[in-house]
């Protein structure tokens, strides 16, 4: 029988052969460069890619959920907002998340089949440029280390 997912999960989302797409995985990587001990058992880091409806699966189970994502506009490139579910409900999936089938999609099907997580928080990361490319624009790159800073202290409260 599989066990339990942890409670809570951070979970970066995009494409990372797409630049700044891709800022939510480079966080992840980032976090997991600090090693076990920075996070109890109760932390899965995940790198959800560009899931689309495996996000369903990844959410199932969860407490608490911290997802760092590329946003389209909000400021300038580099630029870190928190939001909430409603703020991307509010504004659209396509205005928000680069992803076909995104987090809003995949946070209301997972109301619908009773298994969507209690607390959401999202940190959404301005992109300058999303074309072919691995290495973030020099505005993304540098909001990585205060990206870390936040998903961390939303992890002690």
């Amino acid at each position: 029988m599989p066990s339990s997912p942890a409670p809570t999960l951070v979970l970066g989302i995009g494409n990372i052969l797409m630049a700044d797409d891709g800022v939510g995985a480079r966080v992840v990587e980032e976090l997991e460069k600090l090693g076990d001990r920075s996070f109890p058992a109760s932390v899965d880091l995940v790198e959800g890619g560009t899931s689309g409806l495996a996000l369903v699966d990844l959410l199932e189970g969860r407490r608490k959920v911290i997802v760092i994502d590329a946003i389209h506009g909000g400021g300038e490139p580099g630029s870190i907002h928190r939001l909430a579910p409603e703020d991307l409900d509010e504004r659209g999936s396509a205005a928000v998340s680069l992803h076909d089938f995104g987090l809003p999609d995949a946070l209301q099907m997972a109301r619908q089949l009773g298994s969507a997580p209690t607390e959401v928080v999202i940190f959404g990361i301005v992109a300058k440029e999303i074309c072919p490319r691995l290495e973030l624009s020099p505005e993304v790159a540098r909001a990585v280390p205060e990206a870390v800073k936040l998903v961390l202290e939303e992890l002690a409260r």
